[in-house]
């Protein structure tokens, strides 16, 4: 077991989080949607008509550009609706359940690349370069799965994975065979699992130390012309229990945090599940505005009361819109509450890591880049960050590949994003940055 410290990154100490480790009772929902934003690389083609009977773990779609990779869905039931935006893109299908409780069940006897693109669990792979669903015909130099999440107000995985633990082992033995290099597990320091039959590496530091890209950078990076993949612990459980069982396993605990919820709390759910089940009766009743985010507030995804649980399935932010829109001196103020990273505020006097409650407002506007070095401060990878950010903007090929493209993730940004004094869009910036380059290279 390798000990790597990390000084680099900010841990944000929001305002929301879970005292009680218990976990509330199961939720059910009236509708479960899938959407396909959330499996980046893939273009969906329908397999299933509105009004068609599906299994869970029965494809929904599959990839129009590499057929045999599949999503499939998380319940049996009725396919409700086919969601489409402008173009006709695919924003959500939606799944009523009908309480059949039909799961397709597999055959563990194939082959574990067949296995896993038949069952979905492949789509929740992600593959360095580009951060994409990887491909079927890609074998990957090794294979990272981070055991923890750092980002402000995250889930423990250990709590969310419970009893399927024990099936991390069997996805490890599965993993292994599928790379002609290792599988390597990243975990905190006070957590570790043992006897998976993977390498372990504990990390130490601050966000983003949880990110499986920042670990691949700092255990082994990744060259042009390599590919590797990686995914959390969770997904390695759900994997190593459908080669020990022959079904897929979509329940999930999910974390509903921040300061919007009267008490944050854990609840059971299963994946794709209805916003509107999740939050009914938990939050705060007041004449603010709350912002609902799936996800953290770093990387989530805006969504509405009416929207779904988006991947990776297990968090929920609710925060507060806008506490005050017209602030007295704005960012001149000294008030105390005023919060910043930086010592620009008062506030700092207090202590760096002190609970905050931070609202959804940008406190500034779009500026050209400051090189003072605020990027590579808050990510602890071995590469030139502002230069980078710099070099996509500009698309130059040469320069993005010499500074460290092909290691890189739009949530290794998200930390960079917040500290931001030009408030950049840093994760739009470079996911735009690896599709183009994806579209010139493959």
């Amino acid at each position: 077991m390798a000990l790597i410290k990390l000084k680099k990154g900010f841990d944000l100490n929001l305002k929301g989080q879970i005292k009680q480790e218990n976990v509330a009772d199961e939720v059910t929902a009236t509708s479960y949607a899938i959407i396909p934003d959330d499996f980046t690389g893939l273009t969906p083609r329908m397999e299933k008509k509105p009004g068609e009977h599906v299994a869970a773990g029965e494809p929904l779609y599959h990839d129009k550009n590499d057929e045999k990779v599949k999503v499939t869905s998380p319940v049996s039931g009725i396919v409700k609706d086919v969601v489409r935006g402008e173009r006709r893109k695919i924003m959500a299908v939606v799944v009523t359940p009908d309480g059949s409780n039909d799961n397709k069940r597999f055959d563990t006897k194939a082959t574990p690349k067949e296995l896993l693109l038949e069952s979905g669990l492949w789509a929740m792979i992600r593959q360095r370069p580009y951060d994409i669903v990887p491909s079927s015909e890609v074998r990957p130099r090794d294979i990272f799965i981070t055991a923890f999440d750092s980002a402000p107000l995250a889930p423990q995985l250990k709590l969310v994975m419970g009893d399927n633990e024990k099936h991390v082992a069997k996805a490890v033995e599965v993993l292994s065979t599928m790379t002609s290099g290792k599988v390597y597990l990243g975990c905190p320091k006070d957590y570790t699992i043992d006897n998976t039959g993977a390498e372990v590496n504990t990390f130490v530091g601050p966000h983003p130390a949880g990110n499986a890209g920042v670990q691949v950078a700092n255990v082994k990076p990744v060259n042009k012309g390599e590919v590797v993949w990686t995914l959390d612990v969770v997904t390695a459980a759900r994997i190593g229990k459908l080669f020990n069982t022959g079904t897929v396993d979509y329940s999930t605990t999910v974390a509903l945090t921040g300061s919007g919820f009267i008490e944050p709390t854990y609840v059971k759910a299963t994946m794709g599940c209805s916003l509107e089940s999740l939050l009914n009766g938990r939050l705060v009743s007041d004449d603010k505005d709350k912002r609902i985010i799936a996800g953290n507030v770093l990387t989530g995804v805006k969504e509405s009361i009416d929207g779904y649980l988006h991947a990776p399935y297990r968090h929920i932010t609710v925060i507060n819109e806008i506490n005050k829109k017209d602030e007295f001196m704005g960012w001149a103020s000294l008030s105390p509450k005023k919060y910043s990273i930086y010592r620009v505020f008062t506030s700092w006097l207090m202590g760096r890591h002190k609970e905050v409650d931070l609202d959804a407002k940008l406190n500034g506007g779009e500026r050209a880049i400051v090189m003072s070095g605020e990027y590579d401060r808050m990510l602890p990878m071995d590469i030139y960050s502002e230069f980078l950010i710099k070099a996509i903007i500009a698309f130059d090929i040469d320069k993005m590949e010499q500074l460290g493209i092909y290691e890189v993730a739009p949530e290794d940004f998200a930390l960079a994003e917040f500290a931001d004094t030009s408030k950049l869009e840093l994760q739009r910036i470079v996911r735009e940055g690896l599709d183009k380059m994806r579209a010139e290279m493959c």
